[in-house]
């Protein structure tokens, strides 16, 4: 589809530590099940794109022998690096700062692509094309997400989302999240993106597990967001801590909150017999 929505570049400056310890990691049985439908050589490359701060990378570096870890955010990139460093077993785990549309890689050089709660925010038809032309012949990309404790029907949820949402209006952030994305994506869904690459078989694997929040850690999880990052809270940070406080805390049970979150990811095959351009 032509002039997908555009996100703005720098949404998540200065969210990386944030983002690396208040986002919920991806359940070992999920990327368990990944690893078996995709069957890593080991000896293979992995690209995790719009990684964050590795979230995906890490956990599955014992089954590659070269991982690009890529992130358009400098702030993402260092921490990607630090932790490499301090982690063992992670010396091939590169950090690359670089959007995925200007990423340069060799065709059909790559095992597996990630994408971790992110494809929706990049040029889809451009970024699916070059993720194609990538993959070696029967290799797969793997579009993995999560839901936001803020978007459930639990009175908690309910709360918190009403909550945000108020603090958006107040602070002029709303217009960090483009006007027209999830519709354009619900008009243009991410299957139709793939098969138009030529990619088929795309399937998508369900895994629910159960969370139990502190305030304090969804305060840590707000900050790693787009939306109310610590550039947008600023000098308004302890208020709106204090307004989190008072809307939540009559939901805890011993100080906490649970939910249950949907972790899932669409896999999707580039043919055996596919040829790059």
């Amino acid at each position: 589809m032509a002039n997908e929505v555009s996100f703005q570049p720098g949404l998540y400056r200065g969210t990386a530590g944030y983002y690396d310890r208040f986002r919920l990691p991806y359940p070992a049985i999920m990327l368990t099940d990944l690893s078996r439908r995709t069957s890593p050589s080991g000896n293979g490359r992995l690209l995790d794109l719009a990684c964050g701060t590795g979230q995906l990378a890490f956990p599955l570096r014992d089954r590659f022998a070269d991982i690009w870890a890529v992130d358009a955010e400098m702030d993402m990139a260092r921490a990607i690096h630090d932790k490499a460093a301090a982690t063992e077993g992670a010396a091939h785990v590169r950090a690359v700062n670089a959007t995925v549309e200007e990423l340069d890689v060799d065709a059909e050089s790559v095992e597996l692509i990630l994408i971790g709660n992110a494809f929706h925010r990049l040029r889809r038809t451009v970024v699916a094309r070059r993720c194609f032309t990538w993959l070696e012949p029967d290799g797969h990309l793997a579009l993995c997400w999560s839901t936001s404790p803020w978007a459930g029907s639990l009175e908690w949820q309910q709360a918190f989302g009403a909550l945000l949402h108020r603090w958006q209006d107040a602070l002029g952030a709303t217009s960090r999240i483009p006007p027209g994305a999830e519709q354009q994506r619900q008009a243009d869904p991410d299957q139709d993106v793939l098969s138009r690459a030529a990619f088929d078989s795309l399937e998508r694997h369900h895994f629910a597990v159960e969370h139990r929040w502190t305030i304090d850690e969804l305060a840590g999880h707000v900050r790693s967001t787009s939306f109310l990052p610590p550039s947008v809270l600023t000098d308004s940070a302890s208020e709106f801590d204090a307004d989190l406080i008072n809307e939540l805390s009559p939901h805890t049970t011993d100080g906490l909150l649970t939910e249950t979150v949907s972790f899932a990811y669409d896999l999707a095959h580039k043919p055996a017999t596919a040829t790059t351009d």
